[in-house]
């Protein structure tokens, strides 16, 4: 199977698994959605009931107080009949009638004549020591009720007046009190329900809670916001006595709403998501590939061109002197070699290259041999271990040498040219270590996290795949480790490859 089907196949399954996650997400939302929903409408339910049962004590609370101010009008109507036996002689029984004349403590009365002149009063809460006729604001208050008439002589009429007792104008004013508490707990209530309360004709807006104050100053947004809410419930009735009949527009919560749309939009929201994380992997995998092709070519020809180069030079100086054949022709055929072993190297990488048991002492003495004519004679090398012995261990000689090359080369440059390159070598019961050197500059602790990412330098002319190719050959070919052992800034870096003696066959 060729790697765009494999490719394709993990797409297929990838968004099969994606979409699978989604439906089941979106599923198990939908229904934390539905029991939230659920709750939350149960609670506007509530509300309403509660709306409605206060609403109902209101118009009891009404009904009593209507039931009171009618007890007290047949009480003055009664006082009314009272002056009137009194006035009538063949009547005996005058303790009766005085009896409820004192008995009468709360409610004011004022009686006057047909000029309207004041000839009695009860319970007022002034003195008329001044006032002779009733007038002014006096006779506005006592004339909110038509005043009871009684006959006083056969042609001449006395008139009652009275007003609401000081107890039924207290009561009064705390039904008033309990009715604005009654519609501001309405209209600001804890269930955060958006409410508009209306007079009696649907238009007048007396109060509302949870909504915006800018837009309901807006008579159009009020208008339709009445018609959705009529739509979604039924407007509650309330008749508050005095005040008339109020209408409750409710609907449901902010937060009922925002639980409706949740799941649409989870599903725009992991849209975009998923859409950009695309875009930006998508982006970061051509910029990756694109460095590491440029790396590639580049890396290509550096390790082309420092055999081919030698090779030009060689042919130049047979020219000049044929006497320099035999020693020109040697030299040629190890860059030839080389070239042979550039092409082994390439040809291997993407392909699992066979390991066999090599002698890594030579394999690193071959490489340091190969380095130290090219390098500047700035850089020393030491090899702390026995070059004369022999550490057979499965490598491929070819692709292992690679990296003790780009090892040196990453310290030559760390070192600006000028420094020692160390490399010891030591056995362990089932691997063998290898720790390389420098006296360079350096890495710092966040650049030991990125120096092995494909495509990542430091320097100004680097293509960031050395390090990447030489992990990529020490991890996954031969089943080793490559890591920075340790580094400090201005004294140096220390590579450490650790190899093992044996690979299992599963191990590969």
């Amino acid at each position: 199977m060729d790697i765009y089907t494999r490719k394709r196949i993990w797409k297929i399954t990838l968004s099969i698994l994606g979409l699978l996650i989604i439906g089941l997400s979106l599923f198990y939302t939908n229904l934390i959605v539905g029991k939230f929903a659920a709750g939350e409408r149960k609670n506007v339910r509530l509300w309403a009931d509660a709306v409605q049962r206060k609403a109902r004590l209101v118009r009891y609370t009404e009904s009593f107080f209507g039931q009171l101010q009618e007890q007290e009008r047949k009480r003055v109507e009664l006082l009314a009949n009272v002056y009137t036996q009194l006035l009538d002689e063949d009547q005996l029984e005058y303790d009766f009638f005085l009896d409820i004349i004192r008995d009468n403590n709360t409610i004011p009365l004022i009686i006057t004549d047909d000029k309207g002149w004041i000839l009695d009063s009860k319970n007022l809460d002034f003195k008329l020591d001044t006032v002779l006729r009733l007038s002014g604001k006096i006779k506005a208050e006592f004339t909110v009720y038509e005043p009871i008439v009684y006959q006083y002589l056969p042609n001449r009429n006395r008139y009652l007046y009275y007003k609401d007792s000081r107890f039924f104008t207290e009561l009064k004013d705390v039904l008033s009190n309990y009715v604005a508490s009654f519609m501001s707990e309405v209209a600001l209530n804890s269930s955060s329900v958006p409410v508009i309360i209306t007079d009696s004709t649907h238009n007048k807006v007396l109060k509302f809670g949870n909504l915006d104050d800018i837009k309901m100053n807006d008579p159009i947004y009020v208008e339709s916001k009445l018609e959705e809410m009529a739509d979604e419930n039924r407007p509650i009735k309330v008749n508050f006595g005095d005040q008339g009949t109020s209408y409750i527009y409710y609907q449901d919560s902010e937060l009922l709403t925002i639980i409706k749309y949740f799941p649409l939009t989870q599903i725009l929201i992991i849209a975009v998501f998923a859409a950009i994380a695309y875009l930006l992997f998508s982006f970061a995998r051509k910029s990756e590939q694109n460095r590491v092709w440029a790396g590639m070519a580049r890396e290509t020809a550096h390790q082309i061109g420092t055999p081919l180069s030698s090779i030009m030079a060689w042919l130049e100086l047979i020219k000049i002197d044929e006497g320099n054949v035999r020693q020109a022709t040697t030299e040629i055929e190890k860059d030839v070699q080389r070239l042979e072993m550039i092409t082994e190297r390439f040809s291997k990488i993407g392909s699992t290259p066979t390991l066999e048991n090599e002698d890594i002492i030579k394999i690193l003495k071959d490489s340091i041999t190969y380095l130290r004519p090219r390098t500047s004679k700035k850089v020393k090398y030491q090899l702390n271990f026995n070059e004369n012995n022999e550490l057979h261990i499965p490598v491929n000689p070819s692709l292992f040498s690679w990296v003790i090359e780009n090892l040196c080369k990453n310290a030559i440059d760390a070192m600006s040219g000028n420094g020692l390159i160390t490399i010891d070598l030591h056995e362990e019961n089932k691997s063998v270590i290898i720790d390389i050197s420098d006296t360079g500059k350096g890495i710092s602790a966040t650049e030991q996290k990125a120096i092995f990412n494909p495509g990542y330098t430091s320097k100004k002319r680097g293509w960031g795949l050395g390090l990447s190719l030489s992990r990529r050959i020490i991890c996954d070919y031969h089943k080793g480790k490559l890591f920075v052992k340790n580094s400090t800034i201005g004294k140096g870096t220390t590579f450490r490859i650790i190899l093992k003696k044996i690979i299992l066959i599963k191990d590969i």
